[in-house]
């Protein structure tokens, strides 16, 4: 028996179901997996709500480090008992168990916790691509992150800052400045008592960034937009502040002929061997200490529903785990 969340139609955290039921033998190629921790990602709340659309009933949530408990045919590499995690991209990590397919799994060294697993997979995979692949950002660039207190966030600072950027932060509140400092921002921007692109603007001589990294969308658009250098690029990754909607191409012009991109994991991951090297960039950060992440709540399977209100709201500083 498995205790799982589901959703069987789209809207707010009402939605959301906590059900039981019998979870079939792992069939051919995936291997039965008793949940240890699970990750609370932005992402989860797309899926719910129906922004990012998904066959109905649903689970929710992709991210999650467990044990496993029973293979199906033809698994190999693995055992029962191993420690393994995954960042995706099925959905239905808010669960007690569940059968997943044993390519999606990276087994865990021995100095990696379950929580720390369950709480970086997707967002340490995420900022991996973001900064190296996609922004490609070198040494002595400077990087505007927003919401650079979050768990992204956090993640995202102390990234580039171990790779020898410098980093500007945007928060909304001087707890939050902290939490960003501490990650590793230079400079932090108070968005509700300072303009950002000003800001920016004065600690860059006048010549805005090259990169921002925005996972914050439509309430930042302008701000990004009047932060970024000439030829610079925005990387536009997540709607936490709504959707970016009505873009007239014509004001990248405007702006300094800027480039735009809206990227997602599963393109920079799309091979075995993008999977592998990404994840062994990752595990090498973690384990050198060059990158953290803070564990900012620790919730239940029946709590669900409250965290992605506490999340949708900006009241979360760090990463959210479940424990079934």
């Amino acid at each position: 028996m498995a205790r799982v969340v589901q959703i069987d139609r789209t809207g707010g955290p009402e939605v959301i179901q906590l059900v039981d039921l019998d979870l079939a033998d792992p069939g051919a190629g995936e291997v039965r997996v008793r949940m240890t921790a699970i990750g609370v990602n932005f992402i989860d709340t797309y899926h719910r709500s129906g922004l990012y659309p998904v066959e109905l009933p649903s689970g929710l949530g992709s991210e999650f480090a467990g044990v496993v408990e029973a293979l199906g045919d033809g698994v190999t590499g693995l055992a029962v008992g191993d420690r393994v995690a995954t960042y995706g991209p099925g959905l239905g990590a808010y669960a007690s168990h569940r059968n997943v397919a044993a390519s999606s799994l990276f087994r865990l060294p021995d100095w990696f916790d379950d929580e720390t697993a369950a709480a970086v997979m997707l967002k340490g995979c995420t900022t991996e691509y973001l900064v190296e692949r996609c922004g490609k950002v070198q040494a002595g660039w400077t990087v505007l992150v927003h919401a650079a207190a979050g768990g992204m966030g956090q993640l995202l600072c102390g990234w580039l800052k171990a790779i020898g950027a410098t980093v500007i932060g945007s928060v909304s509140t001087e707890e939050k400045a902290a939490v960003a400092r501490a990650a590793g921002a230079d400079h932090v921007i108070l968005h509700r008592e300072q303009d950002i692109a000003a800001r920016v603007r004065e600690l860059t001589g006048g010549a805005g960034v090259p990169v921002v990294i925005d996972g914050v969308g439509g309430s930042t658009w302008q701000a990004s937009l009047a932060s970024t250098a000439r030829r610079g690029l925005i990387i536009s990754y997540g709607n936490a502040g709504g959707p970016v909607e009505g873009v007239n191409l014509a004001t990248l012009n405007q702006h300094g002929s800027l480039f735009v991109t809206r990227p997602k994991l599963y393109d920079y991951y799309a091979t075995p061997v993008e999977r592998e090297q990404g994840v062994a960039r990752l595990f090498a950060m973690l384990q050198s200490g060059a990158l953290r992440t803070e564990i900012g709540s620790r919730r239940s399977l029946e709590e669900v529903a409250d965290v992605h209100r506490a999340l949708e709201a900006g009241e979360t500083i760090g990463s959210t785990i479940l424990i079934p």
